[in-house]
């Protein structure tokens, strides 16, 4: 590291400058950009002399070098860590994403870093993706304090994590596995998706939705493909429509929501007007009185899904309340629905079926007790959900009186903020393990949002490393010198 540092000082300034202008991700990293940035420079002082492409690249490796280190030497200092993962594939390539996250032990507060985004070749194979995954915990020493990984749904990381993951307490880190991975979760968000997109699309569930459905679909096309009808819209309505993406969770409900504030903004004539125009059908009262009660019963779920995709205030405890949530307001929707009955019942059977499992898992009901914003205030019933925290709770505590009396105090005390741990050590060490996971990988797709901006067409032949270092640079500042 000293050689390195001493390449580094002995640059000028406005080299110094440049480096970082880019490892800040305000500037694109290509040729032709590069060339029109020289020229620029140039203009204002024409004794400067431009720095190289290869003294650009040696100067973005050196300072990736230092904040990998910086960020290895401070998570040497954590003890709980977790992970997220997953895969992008942008110009026929494909790579593997890594962002890490902990909870600071003095201030509570969360905290995270992306870890990689490497290239990977041929096919994605869970062999492959547990190499390189475990060859990234490896890289920054985290190996031994990942408690959790969070992915989506795909079968290539689910076989990965059942096969070379950790199963139970008992899992040795000398088993004689090839790669050893930490216990894995799925994105709760991710199952949340399948809920509205498979178990209860709205367009099957009988011909009303499907009508309305059907003409809002004809509108999100027509102004998509249309930038005339794209122009009306925006004049006669005062807003553009919004079109479903498949990517984007919650973009459907996003989508009928701004049909309908329109509607309540502008009036039924202001769209009808614009649906003539532009030549769709145009929506009937009975379409409008659906598409308002589908935004009503959705909400709940949307709001559970901005919840667990949260990185910053969001535990893997936050989970089952969420869900527990969702469902009771869900039953609330079955009173006043008249028109959505099927929707619902379609979604709380998508619930069941995508989180039964999670729902009885002791150890997420233990990481919720152990949250001072919920303790056991979400749980309804005080039956076996409750009792099967606790007895995990005083199990991982330590069956002793002095561990009881801290518990007792715990859930007695009125505070809801994260301080009260503060007042209970052994509580405070357990639900920081407990809590330290995600309930969701968005982290890893907000890391592949960046990467996109970088990896672009005219930059797809950009050499992989080049491209994770200014992608890590551009999303760790914190941890660059």
């Amino acid at each position: 590291m000293e050689e390195t540092s001493t390449k580094d000082e002995g640059l000028p300034l406005v080299d110094k400058l440049i480096i970082n202008f880019i490892c800040d991700g305000l500037h694109p990293f290509s040729l032709v950009e590069q060339s029109a940035f020289k020229k620029l420079l140039l203009t204002l002082n024409p004794q400067y002399k431009v720095i190289s492409i290869h003294t650009l690249q040696a100067g973005m490796e050196v300072a990736a070098k230092k904040m990998k280190e910086k960020l290895r030497s401070h998570l040497s200092e954590v003890s709980y860590v977790a992970t997220t993962t997953d895969c992008w594939t942008a110009h026929q390539q494909s790579f593997i994403g890594v962002t890490a996250h902990w909870i600071d032990e003095k201030t509570l507060e969360r905290r995270s870093a992306a870890l990689a985004c490497q290239k990977l070749t041929g096919s994605l194979a869970f062999h492959v993706l547990a190499r390189a995954l475990d060859k990234i915990h490896n890289q920054y020493r985290i190996r031994t304090k990942v408690v959790r990984t969070t992915t989506d749904g795909g079968l290539n990381f689910i076989k990965a994590f059942k096969k070379f993951g950790k199963q139970s307490q008992s899992w040795d880190s000398n088993n004689g596995l090839e790669y050893q991975l930490p216990p894995h979760q799925e994105c709760a968000c991710h199952l949340l998706n399948l809920v509205t997109t498979k178990d209860a699309n709205a367009e099957e569930m009988d011909y009303i939705s499907r009508a309305a459905f059907k003409k809002c679909q004809a509108m999100w096309n027509k102004s998509g493909r249309s930038c005339n009808a794209a122009e009306i819209f925006k004049e006669k309505c005062e807003r553009k429509l919004i079109r479903p993406k498949k990517t984007q969770w919650n973009s459907t409900y996003m989508a009928v929501e701004r049909i309908i504030e329109i509607i309540r903004e502008r009036g039924e004539d202001a769209i009808g007007d614009v649906c003539k125009e532009i030549d769709v059908k145009m929506l009937s009262s009975v379409d409008i009185a659906f598409l308002t009660e589908y935004c009503t019963v959705m909400k709940p779920l949307v709001k559970a899904l901005n919840i667990l995709q949260s990185e910053k205030k969001t535990h893997l405890g936050s989970l089952l309340p969420a869900i527990f949530k969702l469902i009771a307001e869900l039953e609330k929707q079955k009173e006043s629905s008249k028109m959505c009955q099927p929707l619902i019942n379609a979604i709380q059977t998508g619930v069941q079926k995508r989180f039964g499992e999670m729902m009885k898992n002791p150890e997420l009901i233990a990481a919720a007790i152990l949250l001072p914003e919920f303790k056991t205030t979400w749980i309804e019933s005080p039956g076996g959900l409750k009792k099967a925290g606790l007895d995990y709770v005083r199990q991982h505590l330590g069956q002793t009186a002095e561990a009881e009396v801290q518990l007792n105090k715990y859930l007695a005390s009125d505070s809801k903020t994260m301080d009260l741990l503060n007042s209970f050590p052994q509580i405070k060490k357990l639900s920081l393990k407990l809590n330290t996971g995600l309930p969701a990988s968005a982290a890893c797709e907000r890391l592949f949002s960046t990467a996109a901006l970088l990896f672009t067409a005219k930059r797809a032949s950009m050499n992989s490393t080049h491209f994770e270092n200014q992608l890590l640079l551009a999303r760790n500042k914190e941890f660059r010198q």
